[in-house]
């Protein structure tokens, strides 16, 4: 398996990302780890071994992003409208430096707090994405933001600006979107968060799989099973 490891200067953080590439050829898949996890967490946890097949056989490229949610959501030290303008910097990386390094629109997958990065970007830029795998997510962002609103905390909330989204510009390539998955456990402490995601999604026209598996699920044997049936499918 061709592996690629990449350390480069963020314009739009101002400072250095590190990233890895799996695989050459075929769909992209962008990897966003667990909250405040490193872009080494889908290869140290077993999940790219788990996905190999498809990228040893040149269908899938993976390409494993760092977070920043220390320096964002969870930057508690932070006015709350800095930790969101802090995402916006790290939302204007991925779009502007990671996007381009691969030959089309990816689909963005993650577990736990990296769901909620995939689902983020899906949404607010469906025309740049191929598709999304939610798994085991949180996506109510309030809870990290100590009771603060402003236009920024609502757009960067899926929970809060789903049921407004009527423009047509975003729901038609959301429902073009070959690939929209959220799943998550029975047991898991925010399946209610998926459920709701899943049906406001719903309730805009869009075809979304909502799956509740069995069990707590909110753990790497889980997320790779996950991965494997998503991707077969």
């Amino acid at each position: 398996m061709q592996r690629e490891y990449h350390k480069d200067h963020s314009q739009a953080l101002g400072r250095d990302m590190e990233l890895l590439h799996f695989g050459s050829s075929g769909r992209p898949l962008l990897a966003f780890p667990t909250s405040m996890g490193r872009f080494y967490q889908w290869e140290d946890f077993g999940l790219i071994g788990a996905i190999a097949d498809w990228i040893d056989r040149g269908v899938l490229q993976v390409v494993c992003v760092d977070s920043i949610d220390d320096e964002s959501w969870y930057a508690r030290g932070l006015p709350p409208a800095k930790r969101v303008a802090r995402h916006l910097q790290y939302e204007t990386y991925i779009l502007d430096e990671v996007l381009p390094r691969v030959p089309d629109p990816p689909v963005a997958a993650g577990a736990s707090f990296g769901a909620l990065h995939a689902v983020l970007l899906a949404l607010r830029h469906p025309t740049r994405m191929g598709g999304f795998v939610a798994m085991s997510g949180a996506f109510d962002t309030a809870r990290w933001l100590d009771g603060y609103h402003d236009d920024s905390t609502y757009f960067t909330n899926p929970i809060a600006f789903l049921p407004g989204l009527n423009d047509e510009a975003y729901l038609g390539p959301l429902r073009s979107m070959p690939s929209k998955v959220v799943a998550t456990g029975e047991g898991d402490p925010n399946v209610g968060d998926s459920i709701k995601l899943g049906n406001l999604i719903r309730e805009k026209g869009i075809d979304v799989r909502l799956d509740i598996w069995p069990g707590w699920a909110h753990d790497w044997p889980y997320w790779k099973d996950m991965m494997r049936t998503y991707l077969s499918t």
